[in-house]
C-alpha cells in the first residue's frame, strides 16, 4: 500500500550506497523524492588483524557482529567459519537487520541489543559473566571504542579485527550536489544513520559553504533527522535541532519524519 506522507517533500540520504535501498523505497512508497548521497564509503578488508581472528575462532567464547557489512567480510575471509567455530561460541548482534542477515548466512544469533547501540549490548553484557572470556569483534576501526573497551573493564579479552574500512567516499560529486541543493533551498529533511555520515558531510562541504549549511540546517530550514542519539551528538555540538526515533532504525527514523510533516 502507498500513501503520501512524503508527497512533494526531498529527503536527503547520507547512508553507504550498499545499505540505501530500505530507506529509498520507504520515501518513495510515501510519495517523496530521495536523493542519495553517501557521505560514507565502505570496502570490506583482509587485514591481518581480520586474519588473525580467523585463525582462533575455534577459541572464541563469543563473536559481536555489528553490521552486516562486518559479516560479509569475516564471511568472505574466513569462508570455513561455520565449521571451525568453536560450538560453544555464542554469537551477539546489534539490531534486527543485522541479525536477520546472520540468519540467511546460516549462523543465528544467541543475543540481539534490544537498544541497537553498543550500549544497548554492553546492557546485557553487564549480566553475563564474561572475566577472561575470548570476545571476537570484526568492525570498521573508525567505530567508537566504548564496546571494546568496556568489555575489557568487564575483565574479558577482547580481539579487535578491521573487518572493513568507512571512510569519505572517493567520489563526491553526489554530496556536493546535495549540499548545493540544501543551499537553494531545494531539500526538506535530511537524514543520518552514523556518527560518520555527520562528521563527513561536514568534512566535505567546502569552506565557504560550510557556516551556511550550518545555519540551514540550524534554523529548520531543512529538518534533521537521526537514526539514534549517538548518531545526533554531532550535530548537536553544532546547535542543530535533531528528531530522534524511539526504536533506532531506519524505519522508525522515517516514520518520526512523517509525523513532523503532518503536524
Amino acid at each position: 500500500m502507498e500513501y503520501n506522507e512524503f508527497k512533494g517533500k526531498v529527503i536527503g540520504i547520507t547512508r553507504p550506497a550498499e545499505r540505501v535501498d530500505e530507506a529509498v523505497n520507504i520515501v518513495k512508497q510515501h510519495g517523496g523524492t530521495a536523493i542519495v548521497a553517501p557521505t560514507i564509503e565502505l570496502q570490506i578488508s583482509n587485514s591481518q588483524s581480520l586474519l588473525n581472528l580467523c585463525k582462533m575462532v575455534g577459541e572464541l567464547d563469543w563473536l559481536i557482529l555489528t553490521s552486516p557489512t562486518s559479516i560479509i567480510s569475516l564471511l568472505k575471509h574466513c569462508n570455513d567459519i561455520k565449521e571451525r567455530l568453536n560450538p560453544f561460541c555464542q554469537i551477539a548482534v546489534i539490531g534486527p537487520r543485522t541479525e536477520n542477515f546472520l540468519e540467511e548466512q546460516g549462523l543465528k544469533a544467541d543475543v540481539v541489543a534490544k537498544e541497537y547501540t553498543a550500549e544497548g549490548l554492553l546492557e546485557i553484557f553487564k549480566e553475563l559473566e564474561i572475566t577472561d572470556k575470548k570476545i571476537g569483534l570484526p568492525r570498521t576501526l573508525a567505530a567508537r571504542n566504548k564496546l571494546p573497551e568496556e568489555l575489557k573493564k568487564m575483565g574479558a579479552n577482547v580481539f579487535v579485527a578491521k573487518a572493513y574500512r568507512s571512510g569519505l567516499p572517493e567520489n563526491r560529486d553526489k554530496v556536493q550536489a546535495l549540499i548545493t541543493n540544501i543551499i537553494n533551498r531545494e531539500v526538506d529533511a535530511l537524514t543520518f544513520t552514523s556518527t560518520l555520515t555527520v562528521q563527513n558531510l561536514f568534512e566535505i562541504v567546502k569552506e565557504e559553504n560550510k557556516d551556511e549549511l550550518i545555519e540551514i540546517l540550524r534554523n529548520g530550514e531543512v529538518i534533521v533527522v537521526a537514526i539514534g542519539p549517538v548518531t545526533a551528538k554531532p550535530l548537536q555540538k553544532h546547535g542543530i535541532p535533531v528528531l530522534i526515533p524511539e526504536e533506532y532504525t531506519v524505519d522508525a527514523m522515517l516514520e518520526i519524519l512523517m509525523d513532523k510533516f503532518n503536524e
